[in-house]
C-alpha cells in the first residue's frame, strides 16, 4: 500500500516541502531513500520503539520510505513524525484520508513524546502558501508557528495524540496567537536603562543618534569608561520593531532553533559574540549551514567589545555584509542568503595598554605596539562605520550624583520620531528605510548643504586632515541630526556636530 505524508525542509530561512512516500510490500527490510542523513537513517529504531511503546506495530513486511525531491539533501531528526505517520497509514492502522491535508513534523523519542524542531515558523508559512488546512509539529514550537494567520497549528506532546487526531477520537484543537498582544509587549521598563548611566551625555548623545539613523558606531576608551555598559542599553531607545522586522527577525531565531516557547519576537536582538569567535560563527555557515551571529542581530545591534582583539580575518568577512545587509554562503550544490540588516556597535581600548591620550596613566605601550594593535582594524571596515567617539572616565563627582538621568523611554520617543520622518522620506523606495542605508546618489538628493554648511565642511576637512571616506558619513549623520530636531534642511551646526565624530579619521589615530 502506498501513502503520501508531507514534511518540510528548511533552507536558509526559507522551507521547501518534502513528500514523504511510504510503500509496504511482502517481504523484510527497510529501506529509505531520497538524500537522507544520519539522523534521517537512524529514525527507524526510533520509531520502531516509539510505536512499540505506544501499543501500536511497526509493520514486519518489506517498507520503502522515498523523501522527494529525491535529488535534494535532507537532514536532522524532525521527519520521525512524518516517517512515522506515513508507516502508520501504509499499514491500515491509520486510516483518514485527511493526512494529505496536513504538514507533519517532529522529533521522537523512544517513549512517543516529541521533541522540538527548527524553523517551525517558516514551515507553517510555506504550508500556507501551499495552500494546507494546518501543520501538527510539537508543542514547545506551536507559539511561533501560530503567528501565521489563516492556518490550524496543532502543538502535538506525543505520537498517540497524532493518531488520535486522525481517527477522530481527539480532543486536540489549534492553537490561537493573538499577534497584536503579543506585538504590543512593549520593554517600558527595559533591563538595561539609560537612567542608570552617571554622566556621559556626549557619550549618550552619539547613541541617540546612531538609534535614531540605524548607524554603526565605535566608542573608543580606557578601562572602566563606560563603553560595554553603554552598549547594552542601546537596544532600549530603539524604535519598536515592525510587524514586518519581527516576522523575519522571528524565522531567523526559528531556523537557528533559538524561538522555544517564545512566539513573535517583538525586541529587537542584541548580540554580543565574544573575540574567540570564529568567521564561520559571525557570518554563518557550516557543513549544513546555519545563520550566524551578524544574522542573528538582523534587525537588532552586534556588538564588538574589545575589537583589535578580534583576528583580522573574522572582522574582514563583515566588511561585505554590512555594505549590502544581507549574506550569501555558497556550497557546491547550493546556494543560501541571510538576511544581515544590522547596527554594528563596537568598542576598543585606544592602545594595548588602555591608556593612550591619558595624561595622568603611565605610558605603557611603545609607538611601535600602538600601531599593531590599530592596524588589526582596516580602513575599509573602519569605512563602514559611520560615528567614531572617545568615551573619557567619569569623574568622581558625577559617579556620586543623585539625580536621576534621562531614562531609555524617553530618549526612545525622540529616535522613534526621527525614524517616522525617514520612513516617509524613504516610503517609495523598498530596501531603504532610514538614513544609515543611504546610497551615494540618495545623500546627494537629501543631503543637499547650503553655502556655509559647505564652508564649514570644507574648512574641517582641510584642518582636521579628515579623509575623504569621511564626506559621505559626515552628511548622513547630520542629515538625522535634522532629523532628531525635526528639521527639513541640514544647518551648518548639524555639520558642525556630525564632524566631531569622526575622530578616528584625524591624523595621529589610524596615521
Amino acid at each position: 500500500m502506498l501513502v503520501k505524508v508531507f514534511g518540510s525542509a528548511v533552507f536558509g530561512v526559507e522551507a521547501t516541502t518534502i513528500t514523504v512516500e511510504v510503500n509496504t510490500e511482502k517481504g523484510i527490510g527497510y529501506h529509505l531513500v531520497g538524500l537522507p542523513d544520519s539522523a534521517i537513517k537512524e529514525s527507524s529504531f526510533r520509531i520502531a520503539a516509539a510505536l512499540k511503546n505506544n501499543s501500536y506495530q511497526f509493520p514486519g513486511k518489506k517498507i520503502i520510505v522515498n523523501m522527494a525531491p529525491a535529488d535534494l539533501r535532507k537532514e536532522g531528526s524532525a521527519y520521525d513524525l512524518t516517517i512515522a505517520v506515513g508507516i502508520l497509514a501504509a499499514s491500515s492502522q491509520i486510516t483518514s484520508k485527511e493526512i494529505e491535508n496536513y504538514v507533519i513534523m517532529g522529533e521522537l523519542s523512544l517513549d512517543g513524546n516529541l521533541q522540538p524542531i527548527k524553523g517551525a515558523l517558516s514551515i507553517a508559512i510555506k504550508a500556507k502558501e501551499e495552500g494546507f488546512k494546518g501543520v501538527l509539529i510539537p508543542i514547545q514550537n506551536v507559539k511561533e508557528a501560530a503567528i501565521v494567520e489563516g492556518l490550524d497549528v496543532y502543538g502535538i506532546t506525543n505520537v498517540t495524540e497524532v493518531i488520535d487526531f486522525f481517527e477522530g477520537r481527539g480532543n486536540l484543537v489549534p492553537t490561537v496567537i493573538d499577534t497584536t498582544e503579543e506585538f504590543s509587549k512593549t520593554l517600558d521598563f527595559p533591563e538595561h536603562d539609560f537612567a542608570d548611566v552617571k554622566g556621559q551625555e556626549s557619550i549618550k548623545r552619539c547613541m541617540e543618534i546612531a538609534a535614531a539613523g540605524g548607524h554603526n558606531i565605535i566608542l573608543i576608551g580606557p578601562p572602566g569608561s563606560g563603553k560595554t555598559m553603554i552598549a547594552k542599553r542601546l537596544p532600549s531607545i530603539l524604535p519598536p520593531m515592525t510587524m514586518r522586522e519581527a516576522l523575519e527577525t522571528t524565522k531567523i531565531h526559528s531556523v537557528a532553533g533559538k524561538t522555544k516557547d517564545v512566539g513573535l519576537m517583538a525586541q529587537r536582538p542584541f548580540r554580543s559574540p565574544h573575540h574567540t569567535a570564529s568567521s564561520v560563527s559571525l557570518v554563518g555557515g557550516g557543513s549544513y549551514p546555519q545563520p550566524g551571529e551578524i544574522s542573528l542581530a538582523h534587525n537588532g545591534v552586534l556588538f564588538l567589545d574589545e575589537l583589535p582583539e578580534f583576528k583580522r580575518e573574522v572582522l574582514e568577512v563583515m566588511r561585505q555584509p554590512l555594505e549590502d545587509r544581507e549574506v550569501t554562503i555558497s556550497r557546491a550544490k547550493f546556494t543560501i542568503t541571510y538576511p544581515s540588516s544590522f547596527m554594528l556597535v563596537a568598542s576598543m581600548n585606544p592602545s594595548p595598554g588602555g591608556y593612550f591620550n591619558d595624561p595622568n596613566a603611565p605610558v605603557s605601550s611603545s609607538p611601535m605596539e600602538m600601531q599593531r594593535y590599530l592596524s588589526k582594524i582596516s580602513g575599509p571596515l573602519l569605512d563602514r562605520i559611520d560615528i567614531h567617539i572617545e568615551v573619557t572616565p567619569v569623574p568622581f563627582e558625577k559617579l556620586t550624583e543623585t539625580r536621576k538621568a534621562e531614562s531609555s523611554v524617553e530618549i526612545r520617543k525622540r529616535v522613534t520620531k526621527a525614524r517616522e520622518i525617514q520612513s516617509a522620506r524613504f516610503e517609495h523606495l523598498d530596501y531603504i528605510h532610514y538614513n544609515a542605508q543611504m546610497s551615494s546618489k540618495l545623500i546627494r538628493e537629501f543631503c543637499v548643504l547650503d553655502e556655509v554648511s559647505l564652508q564649514l565642511l570644507k574648512t574641517a576637512m582641510e584642518r582636521l586632515n579628515l579623509s575623504a571616506r569621511a564626506y559621505d558619513r559626515i552628511l548622513k549623520v547630520s542629515r538625522t541630526i535634522a532629523d532628531l530636531e525635526a528639521s527639513e534642511n541640514i544647518q551648518s551646526h548639524h555639520i558642525a556636530e556630525a564632524i566631531q565624530y569622526r575622530s578616528l579619521d584625524r591624523e595621529g589615530w589610524l596615521g
